[in-house]
């Protein structure tokens, strides 16, 4: 399967990746490895064979989503906060 340049060129704006001409080679040819590579699958008899959406037999373990009464108050555990105001924890803006 040959990877063409705007494929790749469509993958970088959805990837928001800039790439230079050498980098595009190099990811075409990646790209066409890697699909070889999976397209090999193509060549498996999975005849009778059952999807397998778990391997390992684990489940879910679910609890009720209960609010669970507390020892410390509100004020209590403000002034464990190095700043508050108006109820609420003060930081540092991070933008």
């Amino acid at each position: 399967m040959n990877i063409t340049r705007e494929e790749i060129d469509h993958l970088a704006v959805l990837s928001n990746f800039s790439l230079s001409e050498k980098e595009k080679d190099s990811l075409g040819q990646d790209l066409e490895n890697i699909i070889g590579y999976i397209s090999q699958l193509d060549e498996l008899d999975t005849e009778g064979v059952e999807p397998t959406y778990q391997v390992f037999e684990m489940e879910n373990v679910w609890r009720k989503d209960e609010i669970m009464p507390q020892d410390a108050n509100r004020e209590e555990l403000l002034a464990l906060a190095p700043e508050a105001k108006d109820y609420q924890i003060k930081v540092p803006k991070v933008l």
